[in-house]
C-alpha cells in the first residue's frame, strides 16, 4: 500500500521545466552504462535535465560501486524504484518489491530476493547515501516545450504497477484505465521504465514511453541500455525510434557502455551460480528474446500473461 499515490498525484506535483529530458530508468549498478550515459548528455548542444527513474542500485553490492552510482545520481534528478524503497524496510518481507506477478517462478522470485539482501548490507554501510536516497520522491513532473511529462518508476498508479508494461499497453481490457490515468494526472505523456523491456505507445490522450534499462540489453544480440530522451530538439545523436508530438520529440537512445567492462565488474560480485549469475548473466551477453518492432509496436507482442521482468526476461 506504501506504493501507492495514483495519477492525482501527478496532477499536484511541482511542475519542473526542461529543454531536454533525460529519463534514465533500470540503471541496475553498471558503473560503465552510467559514464556512458554521461558522454552521451555531453553530446547535447544545451543543458540535460537528468531524472535517474528508479532501481538505479540492482548489482553493485560492493562499496565503491555502491558509493559512485548514488553519489552521481543524487547530483541530479532521481525517483525511487522498488530496488531503493525496499532498501528502507525494517523487514525482508516485500523482497525487492518488485510484485512480480503470478506468472513469474518462485525461483526468480526467490533469487531476486537474495540479491536485495545483499544490497541492503551494502547500503546499510553508507548512511549518509541511504539518508538521501530515503527523501528521494515516488514521482516527478516536467514541462518539456508544450508538453508535460509525469515521470514514475512503475504505472500512473503505483511504484510497481505493471500497467506500462508492453503487454499491458497492447491489451485492450487496460486501455480504458490508461486513458482515465491521463486525464486524472493531467499529463500528456507517462514516462517509466520497471518492467526492463521498452515500449512507445501513441493513446488518444497522450504517449506512454517505457527506457526499458539503462543498464542492461534490451533486444537479442544487442548489448545497449535504452535512455528516454523528450526534447525540443531533435537527438544530435542516431535514435532507435521515436515521435513527434507538438513539436517535442520523443526519442529512445541507445545508450552503448562497455560491455566487457561490465562484465568483469558484474563477475567481481556476482560469479558463476551466484543468485544475479543465473537470472541475468544471459541477458548480459546475448540480450532478451524481444526486438526493436515489439518496443515500436509494430511486431505483435508477448501473449497475454507473459510478462517481460526483469529476471525471467533473461530467461526466455
Amino acid at each position: 500500500m506504501r506504493y501507492r499515490y495514483g495519477p492525482a498525484a501527478l496532477a499536484l506535483a511541482a511542475e519542473q521545466a526542461a529543454d531536454t529530458l533525460y529519463v534514465v530508468g533500470g540503471l541496475y549498478g553498471n558503473r560503465p552504462a552510467l559514464d556512458a550515459l554521461l558522454q552521451l548528455a555531453a553530446q547535447e548542444p544545451g543543458p540535460v535535465r537528468v531524472c535517474f527513474n528508479g532501481d538505479f542500485n540492482w548489482f553493485n553490492v560492493d562499496d565503491a560501486g555502491f558509493a559512485e552510482i548514488n553519489r552521481t545520481v543524487l547530483e541530479h534528478d532521481a525517483c525511487l524504484g522498488n530496488v531503493e524503497a525496499e532498501l528502507f524496510s525494517a523487514d525482508d518481507d516485500a523482497g525487492c518489491g518488485c510484485a512480480y506477478p503470478e506468472s513469474v517462478d518462485s525461483g526468480t522470485v526467490e533469487r531476486s530476493n537474495r540479491i536485495h539482501r545483499r544490497l541492503k548490507q551494502a547500503a546499510q554501510r553508507h548512511p549518509e547515501l541511504l539518508r538521501q536516497i530515503e527523501s528521494l520522491p515516488m514521482l516527478r513532473r516536467y514541462r518539456v516545450g508544450d508538453l508535460v511529462v509525469g515521470v514514475v518508476h512503475g504505472d500512473a498508479e503505483s511504484l510497481a504497477g505493471w500497467r506500462f508494461d508492453a503487454a499491458a499497453l497492447d491489451n485492450p481490457a487496460k486501455r480504458d484505465w490508461i486513458e482515465a490515468a491521463f486525464a486524472t494526472a493531467r499529463v500528456d505523456v507517462f514516462a517509466s521504465s520497471h518492467t526492463c523491456l521498452p515500449a512507445l505507445r501513441r493513446f488518444d490522450r497522450g504517449w506512454v514511453v517505457n527506457n526499458g534499462a539503462a543498464g542492461m540489453p534490451n533486444f537479442r544480440e544487442r548489448r545497449c541500455g535504452i535512455v528516454t530522451r523528450i526534447g525540443v530538439t531533435p537527438a544530435p545523436t542516431p535514435i532507435l525510434y521515436g515521435a513527434t508530438v507538438g513539436g517535442v520529440r520523443i526519442e529512445a537512445l541507445a545508450l552503448d557502455y562497455d560491455g566487457a567492462a561490465w562484465e568483469r565488474e558484474f563477475l567481481a560480485n556476482w560469479p558463476a551460480d551466484s543468485p544475479a549469475h543465473v537470472s541475468y548473466f544471459r541477458r548480459m551477453i546475448a540480450g532478451p528474446d524481444y526486438s526493436l518492432a515489439q518496443a515500436q509496436g509494430t511486431k505483435p507482442m508477448l501473449a497475454p500473461g507473459q510478462f517481460a521482468c526483469e529476471c525471467n526476461a533473461a530467461e526466455t
